[in-house]
């Protein structure tokens, strides 16, 4: 598995509140890049594309409340990864890192490397935004 973290963010929300946010995929949609257009999502699954690149598919994993939220990919996704958000609060400060681990062959590998790096950055940005605004 091939692995893209973005840098760990602190954010000024609790753990709890930050689990609760990204445990809706309906809240998924604010977090993405503007490149993402036929966006869908119920509470435990979402789909869209990225232009130009591929049709992905989210299904929620095995989250532990206030510490890990992980989405695993499903069809029609074009390669196995997961996306995971790891979270760990200390004094109403929670340290948030998200993590894409994927399944590249090589060549897709050196194709997808810097877009799956700013994927994870952008994700993690973008929650502190808005979880800053909230708060």
């Amino acid at each position: 598995m091939t692995e893209f973290k973005s840098s760990p963010a602190e954010i000024r929300q609790s753990a709890d509140y930050i689990y609760k946010y990204l445990s809706d995929f309906n809240n998924f949609e604010h977090l993405l890049p503007e490149q993402v257009i036929n966006w869908a999502a119920s509470a435990e699954k979402c789909t869209f594309t990225i232009k130009g690149m591929a049709d992905l598919s989210l299904v929620m994993g095995d989250n532990v409340p206030a510490q890990k939220i992980i989405y695993n990919s499903t069809d029609p996704s074009p390669f196995d990864f997961n996306l995971h958000f790891s979270l760990e609060e200390r004094q109403l400060i929670t340290s948030v890192q998200t993590t894409l681990s994927a399944k590249l062959n090589p060549m897709l590998k050196m194709m997808a490397a810097r877009p799956l790096q700013n994927f994870v950055n952008i994700l993690t940005e973008k929650l502190k935004e808005l979880m800053e605004a909230e708060a």
